[in-house]
């Protein structure tokens, strides 16, 4: 028996990780395909005339055992892989592409779905079920369902080249940051970095059988040296080396496989019947066109710029007290830090101690109780995949009438089931770095029952040692609220339909909820509720919040420029590929990025390479969402703020949007939330004052 392809016999059908062996992927991969190709014959078999049920509902409930062990699978890929299961993802990738496009280009089911989809104005289909035949149609047609079968040949292998060289790209960076490290002997090499971060850089050393320090080009351990420590040789040694990540001529080198990747991207788009691949992705966008981005873009360059030449300016006087005469990007991290810290007498290790992960989580659970009535309960019952990982269930308490007199306490009051929740805090080798959020199960209704959806949050925060819990920086601080603002997202959901469930909406509106959340970590009223010393339970300063508040734009002008950099470069990869026929990886990055350069660049470094989000993830033509996306957070907070950042009219109707998931036009929820379209005034009054 393959415990793969049973139903789980686990609380809620939740992922049985402690009883899956690697040897059980493939075989399971291969029957639940022959299962899900069955459920689609019978579609197609179907004798009776096409209806959006016995064909749009029928396909959109199909292949749910498969979809499941994908996510697990793939999920495990990046928060718990081996060379074992990297192996498994190379032979599974091109089968399950195959599988994809055999749906997709499947004439016979094409023209059912096309049949009803003609004759929609003869369903009587509610808004949800209009969204779900357009989306299904649509996803047809992109699929290339309207090619001949030569191009449909040509589209299918160009999806399992991408597929596969996608995978291999992010196996290179995870290859290329592991196989770095520094070993530190001599503790003057270190002055200026906290003890707290020795003593993760010596637990690291003692974990490789080391005498003295070692730092790697995982964040918790490369962020920290390049900001405290003083020894600039050094800086600029470990600088180099992040920069290098898979651009060092090595077999983890992606500068080739960035070629093939983008004229893949290329040759689909063309194949399909448009110009470039941005305009074949932005057409499902909010933004629709390459153009529309770029000059969105543009606009916040040019408002932005004035203040990151300040910025920089400031940094450079800095240095030169310090006789360096030309401050370089190595150099930003240190100064920024100095400057912060006079500016504001703050730094990131004075703040870590009131930021123990254990009261941050605690507060951000206690936020989504006050504003979307939610309990989170551990449950030790549950399987995980490492013994890091912990298990929530998460209830919704049910609202009481207003006839009822006698309010109960929270934990007394009547509750539903409304997800599991899977959190994965600390690094590891088989884990890649950033935070992001991800799902076991989509949320789905079906035979009139609610389906509730599993979550997962991985992050790459500072491990707690034998002396000290995890202490968080207020970064990581704002990270955590980020990344649960996505899992409200998928927790949240109360779709019909699984493809339309949670975080299944417009790329550039996925990231209003997790930078929405971000927001509160500078309320000082929500502050005081959780940020505690560690050791002696005493509530984070006035003037320390009052600093944290102020510091909010601090470097904002680098940062927004930063960001538009990385959007502008993602965009001209997928509008200008031809380009790359003459040029290198790194001619083309510095090119694309020059208007946005506040130091001067390394010849031998490159961002590109180790660009996972556009060439392994799934930002390709998208990473300028995050920009778009902080117009509307900085506008829907700002609602927050005109009534009550605890109001709980304005939360309320803010639920209905993270719970309507891709149902609806995402302006059009916007405006039912907001009562209008968001403006970027909001973002520059915000971010500039």
């Amino acid at each position: 028996m393959n415990i793969l392809t049973e139903k789980f016999n686990t609380p809620y059908h939740s992922a049985p990780f402690n009883q899956i062996k690697n040897e059980d992927y493939l075989p399971a991969f291969k029957e639940l395909i022959k299962k899900s190709e069955e459920e689609i014959n019978a579609i197609i078999s179907n004798r009776e005339d096409p209806t959006f049920e016995n064909v749009i509902e029928a396909l959109a409930y199909s292949g749910e055992q498969l979809d499941v062990v994908s996510n697990i699978f793939f999920n495990l890929n990046s928060a718990e892989t081996s060379d074992e299961l990297q192996q498994i993802a190379q032979e599974v990738s091109p089968i399950l592409t195959e599988y994809s496009a055999k749906i997709s280009q499947n004439e016979a089911l094409f023209n059912k779905v096309k049949k009803v989809y003609d004759e929609k104005e003869k369903y009587n289909l509610n808004e949800e079920q209009q969204m779900l035949l357009n989306e299904t149609y649509k996803g047809f047609v992109r699929s290339g369902a309207l090619l001949n079968e030569e191009d449909k040949e040509k589209l299918k292998k160009i999806s399992m080249d991408l597929s596969l060289k996608s995978l291999q790209f992010g196996q290179n960076v995870l290859a290329s940051t592991n196989n770095y490290f520094k070993h530190i002997i001599n503790k003057e090499d270190l002055a200026g970095i906290p003890e707290a971060i020795l003593e993760q850089y010596a637990e690291e050393a003692k974990e490789r059988n080391f005498e003295g320090w070692v730092i790697t080009l995982q964040y918790p351990s490369y962020i920290p040296f390049m900001t405290y420590a003083e020894n600039r040789e050094l800086r600029k040694e470990i600088a180099l080396a992040n920069g290098k990540k898979s651009f060092d001529g090595s077999e983890f080198d992606n500068q080739n496989l960035i070629k093939e990747l983008l004229n893949l991207k290329q040759q689909k788009a063309e194949l399909l019947g448009y110009k470039n691949y941005a305009d074949y992705v932005l057409e499902e966008r909010m933004a629709k066109s390459p153009t529309k981005v770029i000059d969105f873009l543009n606009e916040l360059l040019t408002k932005a710029k004035p203040y990151a030449d300040k910025e920089i300016e400031e940094l450079k006087s800095l240095a030169k007290a310090d006789g360096i005469e030309e401050i370089q990007a190595y150099d930003h991290a240190y100064y920024a830090e100095k400057l912060r810290k006079a500016k504001f007498d703050l730094n990131d290790e004075e703040l870590k101690p009131y930021f123990p992960l254990n009261q941050v989580q605690d507060a951000v659970f206690g936020l989504a109780e006050k504003l979307f009535h939610l309990t989170f309960e551990e449950r030790n019952d549950i399987p995980k995949y490492h013994e890091d990982v912990k298990v929530y269930e998460v209830s919704e308490i049910l609202q009481q009438s207003q006839n009822d007199n006698v309010p109960e306490a929270n934990d007394q009051k009547p509750k539903a089931f409304k997800a599991l929740l899977y959190v994965d805090y600390f690094p590891r080798k088989g884990k890649r770095a950033g935070a992001w959020m991800t799902s076991y199960k989509n949320q789905y209704q079906k035979n009139g029952e609610n389906s509730r959806p599993h979550i997962s949050i991985v992050c790459n925060f500072s491990k707690p040692t034998k002396d000290t819990p995890s202490l968080l920086t207020f970064q990581e601080v704002t990270t955590l609220f980020h990344e649960f603002g996505h899992a409200l997202h998928g927790m949240l959901a109360d779709t019909q339909y699984p493809t339309l469930s949670g975080t299944s909406v417009k790329w550039d509106f996925v990231e209003l909820p997790s930078q929405f959340l971000e927001n509160f970590c500078y309320e000082p009223e929500f502050l005081k509720t959780f940020a505690r010393h560690y050791q002696t339970g005493e509530v984070l300063p006035d003037e320390k919040i009052e600093k944290i508040e102020q510091s909010k734009n601090f470097m904002e002008g680098y940062q927004t420029l930063r960001q538009i950099g990385f959007g502008l470069l993602d965009m001209n990869y997928h509008t200008k590929v031809a380009e790359l026929e003459n040029k290198s990886v790194k001619e083309f990055e510095d090119e694309y990025t020059k208007a946005i350069q506040l130091y001067p660049v390394n010849p031998e470094t490159a961002m590109s390479p180790s660009f996972s989000h556009i060439f392994q993830g799934g930002y390709s033509a998208g990473y300028y969402s995050y920009k778009w996306a902080e117009v509307l957070d900085a506008d829907a907070f700002q609602h927050f703020k005109e009534n009550g950042i605890f109001n709980p009219e304005v939360a309320a109707k803010y639920k209905i949007l993270l719970s309507s998931g891709g149902t609806k036009d995402p302006m059009e929820l916007y405006k039912s939330f907001r009562g209008s379209e968001p403006k970027v005034e909001s973002l520059l009054k915000r971010a500039f004052g």
